[in-house]
C-alpha cells in the first residue's frame, strides 16, 4: 500500500539524479545563508561548485548536535524568521534545547512524509488514529497529526498521560491505530488489562512506534497483547522529525524517504564512511528543506543499510532497526553494552515483564552493572527456588552474550516507572 508509488518506487539511477540535483541546490543554499556552513565549508577549502552531485557528499563537514546548540536559537536557520511559520525545540535536559525551523512548504513536505510512513503502516482514510506521542515543542504529536489528516483519517488528538482515559476513548471512539512510544504502548495494554477492558471490545488493528529503540521479540510482545500489527518508525528532530523512515508491512526495515534525506554509515571513531550492511552511525543529509537544511548530520543512532528491492516494492533504502546509540551506549570495563540487547535476552527468556532497568555503578574503582527486571505476580510469590532459577538464567544468557559480569536482581510487577513518553532505561550513578 504505497501513498506516493511514483516517489517511493522510483527508479534507483533516478532517484539518484534527483538527490545529486537536490544536494548542490542544498549547498548552495546554506553556503549562501548560513554563516556557519560557509566558515566550515571555508575552511575546507570548498565552495559549492566543488559539489557537483551525491558522489562529492564525502567533502562535506559534518553537522552534530552540538552544532545546533551553538548556534542557538536561530543561528543555522537559513531563511529569514518571517519565513518560519513553525518553531519546535528539544527539552534541553543535557544544555540548550536544540531549535528547529519549519517554512510553510516544510510543513507541507513533512506531512507528505508523515503521510507515507503512515499509510505504509497501515493508516486509510477510514483509519481512526490516536495520537498519544506529546504535543507542543516535541515534534512527534504534531508530526502524526498533520501526516494523518493528509491521509484523511479521523485523528484522535489525546498527546500522552492520563491512560485511563486513553484506554477508554480507545473503546468508546474505536480506535483502530495507535500512535506512541513502544513503552507507553505496553503501558497502555497494562492498563486495558488492568480496566477488565476485553480485545473484542477495540478495534485497534495498527500500531505506529517509535522514538525510542526497540527490539523484536518487544514488537511481538506488543501485538500478542494488542493484538495489532506493529509498525516501527524513525525520525528526529533536527532533521525533520518524524518520517524520515518507516516500516512497510512487510518489516524488513525502515525505508528512508531518499528523495529527501541522503543517508551514510559511518564509523562513529574514524568517521570513514562504511559500506552495505556494514553497522555504524547513521549520518543524514536533508535535500529538500528550506527552513533548517542540515548536512551530514550525525545521528548517533546505531544501524547499518540494505539497498536491495523490499518485497513491497518500495526501492528507497532499508535502514535496520537501531541498535542503540552512541550517546545512549554504555562502556563497562571496556565491553560496549547497549540496552536494546538486555532487553532482547530478557524476552527471549520469558518469565518477566517486559519492564527492566540498567543501574550502572562503580565501586571500588570498578564499574558494575546491575539489572532489575519485573517478574509476574504470580511467579513473584511463588517459591523461592524457581525466582533463584530463573535469576540465574538470566544472570548466565546476559554474561554469556556480554562477556561481562552482572547482577540480576528481580522485582515485583510495578516497581520499575513507567513512561508516558522515552522509556528511562538506564541510571549510570558512576561520575565520569
Amino acid at each position: 500500500m504505497y501513498w506516493n508509488q511514483s516517489f517511493e518506487c522510483m527508479n534507483r539511477e533516478e532517484l539518484r539524479e534527483l538527490q545529486s540535483r537536490r544536494l548542490v541546490d542544498t549547498i548552495n543554499q546554506v553556503y549562501h545563508n548560513v554563516p556557519y556552513y560557509r566558515n566550515l565549508m571555508q575552511q575546507r577549502g570548498l565552495v559549492p561548485e566543488d559539489i557537483g552531485g551525491i558522489e562529492d557528499l564525502h567533502l562535506l563537514p559534518f553537522t552534530t548536535k552540538r552544532d545546533l546548540r551553538e548556534n542557538y536559537p536561530y543561528g543555522l536557520f537559513a531563511v529569514p524568521l518571517s519565513e518560519i511559520v513553525r518553531i519546535h525545540a528539544s527539552s534541553g535536559t543535557t544544555g540548550r534545547p536544540t531549535v528547529v525551523g519549519y517554512t510553510r512548504q516544510d510543513i507541507i513536505n513533512w506531512s507528505e512524509l508523515m503521510a507515507r510512513t503512515l499509510t505504509s503502516g497501515g493508516t486509510t482514510k477510514e483509519s481512526v488514529i490516536q495520537v498519544a506521542y506529546g504535543y507542543g515543542l516535541f515534534t512527534g504529536g504534531l508530526g502524526v497529526h498533520y501526516g494523518a489528516e493528509r491521509v484523511g483519517a479521523s485523528v484522535i488528538p489525546i498527546s500522552g498521560g492520563n491512560t485511563k482515559r486513553q484506554a477508554m476513548l480507545m473503546r468508546d471512539f474505536g480506535t483502530t491505530v495507535l500512535a506512541c512510544t513502544p513503552s507507553y504502548a505496553l503501558h497502555l495494554a497494562e492498563t486495558i488489562d488492568e480496566m477488565n477492558i476485553r480485545r473484542d471490545e477495540l478495534k485497534l488493528k495498527y500500531g505506529i512506534f517509535g522514538a525510542e529503540p526497540w527490539s523484536e521479540a518487544l514488537r511481538q510482545e506488543l501485538e500478542n497483547k494488542l493484538n495489532i500489527s506493529a509498525i516501527d518508525i524513525y525520525g528526529l528532530s533536527e532533521v525533520i522529525g518524524p518520517g524520515v523512515a518507516s516500516e512497510c508491512q512487510c518489516k524488513a526495515g525502515l525505508h528512508i524517504a531518499e528523495d529527501f534525506f541522503i543517508a551514510e554509515i559511518i564509523d562513529p571513531d574514524t568517521c570513514e564512511v562504511l559500506g552495505e550492511g556494514e553497522v555504524g552511525e547513521l549520518v543524514l543529509t536533508t535535500i529538500n528543506k528550506e527552513g533548517l537544511p542540515v548536512i551530514r548530520y550525525r545521528t548517533r543512532d546505531i544501524t547499518s543499510l540494505n539497498y536491495s528491492l523490499c518485497d513491497c516494492g518500495r526501492t528507497h533504502v532499508r535502514m535496520n532497526k537501531i541498535l542503540g546509540r552512541t550517546d545512549d551506549m554504555l562502556i563497562i570495563r571496556g565491553v560496549n553494552v547497549f540496552p536494546s540487547q538486555i532487553e532482547s535476552i530478557l524476552m527471549e527468556i520469558g518469565d518477566t515483564k517486559p519492564h527492566y532497568q540498567l543501574i550502572v555503578d562503580r565501586v571500588n574503582n570498578l564499574d558494575c552493572l546491575e539489572v532489575w527486571v519485573e517478574v509476574s505476580e504470580e511467579l513473584f510469590s511463588d517459591e523461592v527456588r524457581k525466582l533463584e532459577d530463573l535469576n540465574r538464567k538470566i544472570t548466565r544468557e546476559i554474561q554469556g552474550t556480554l562477556g561481562l559480569s552482572v547482577k540480576v536482581r528481580l522485582v515485583e510487577p510495578r516497581t520499575i516507572e513507567r513512561s508516558e513518553g522515552k522509556a528511562k532505561r538506564v541510571i549510570d550513578k558512576r561520575i565520569l
